[in-house]
């Protein structure tokens, strides 16, 4: 009995054994390839439960998201200017074809990511060397990045890969030409300030002519609206102090003698030397405003 039991106890763990080494599980986020004395057998991209051959078969993982190439250290690449710029960037990119990945590099990613360095230095090179340091800095960085994703997934096709992204982080000169390029880009500057400032007293001193010339014009218009008015009325009250003249000349006289006496003792220290007997004081003297002979 003990035998037995012995013997079903050995069945069960060589049973045990040659099922942990006949299945295996390919998780959602990778890929599997079952090689049969070193020849690729399988390719498994859908994740589950599956079976291989003990001994003969085995199997290799590949990640199946998408990964990053970042350059540790800016690159340097020269415009059409022949300027010299440090350009960092990084990549985005992932497995899509695992047997081919593997036929071209071994399965190796160390080899894959020198691969894709060398394919997207290449491609900033050239894109680089035939635009401006403007262009690349602003003008057509969008575009550049386009283009070389597209080149490199190009390119990246051939070893099962494909090119996800490719961004520029920065782009910056080096520290010995950006001095100079500052010193240049400040005095640009300052030339334009002062062709501005230039225009603007220009601009001010045509504007301040203009309105003294409207301002003279004004005043001119006023005072000829006003000795205009002023003519009128004065028409008017002669016309006013004639007719009143006409009708009572002596109320008339009598009126106007008050309104030079008004104006002649305005001040309390005004002081007057006038011969009493003259015609000035004559309705002080005559309250009925009559010449005594």
């Amino acid at each position: 009995m003990r035998d037995k039991l012995s013997l079903i106890g050995g069945i069960v763990l060589v049973a045990i054994v040659i099922a942990s080494a006949s299945l295996f599980t390919v998780d959602q986020r990778q890929y599997a390839i079952v090689f049969q004395l070193g020849e690729v057998k399988e390719v498994i991209s859908e994740p589950g439960l599956n079976f291989k051959l003990p001994l003969i078969q085995n199997v290799r993982y590949f990640e199946k998201r998408i990964l990053t190439l970042d350059t540790p250290e800016p690159e340097r690449f020269i415009t059409s200017e022949k300027m010299n710029v440090l350009v960092d960037h990084f990549v985005k990119w992932r497995i899509v074809d695992p047997r081919l990945y593997y036929e071209s590099v071994a399965g190796d990613e160390a080899r894959a990511r020198t691969r894709l360095t060398q394919t997207v230095n290449s491609g900033l090179r050239e894109e680089f060397g035939r635009r401006t340091m403007h262009d690349v800095v602003s003008g057509e960085r969008d575009r550049i990045m386009d283009q070389m994703r597209e080149r490199a997934d190009r390119d990246a096709r051939s070893i099962g890969v494909q090119i996800v992204d490719v961004r520029l982080k920065r782009v910056d000169l080096p520290n010995e030409v950006s001095e100079s390029v500052f010193r240049r880009m400040e005095a640009e500057r300052t030339r334009v300030a002062n062709e501005l400032r230039s225009q603007g007293a220009a601009e001010a001193e045509k504007i301040r002519a203009d309105a003294e010339r409207q301002r003279e014009v004004i005043v001119a218009e006023a005072y000829r609206t006003a000795q205009q008015l002023q003519g009128e009325g004065d028409a008017k009250a002669t016309a006013i102090y004639a007719e009143a003249f006409g009708k009572n000349p002596e109320f008339y006289a009598f009126y106007r003698s008050l309104e030079a006496y008004r104006a002649s003792f305005a001040g309390k220290d005004d002081v007057m030397v006038v011969d009493p007997s003259s015609d000035f004081f004559r309705f002080m003297k005559d309250i009925g405003g009559a010449k005594r002979n």
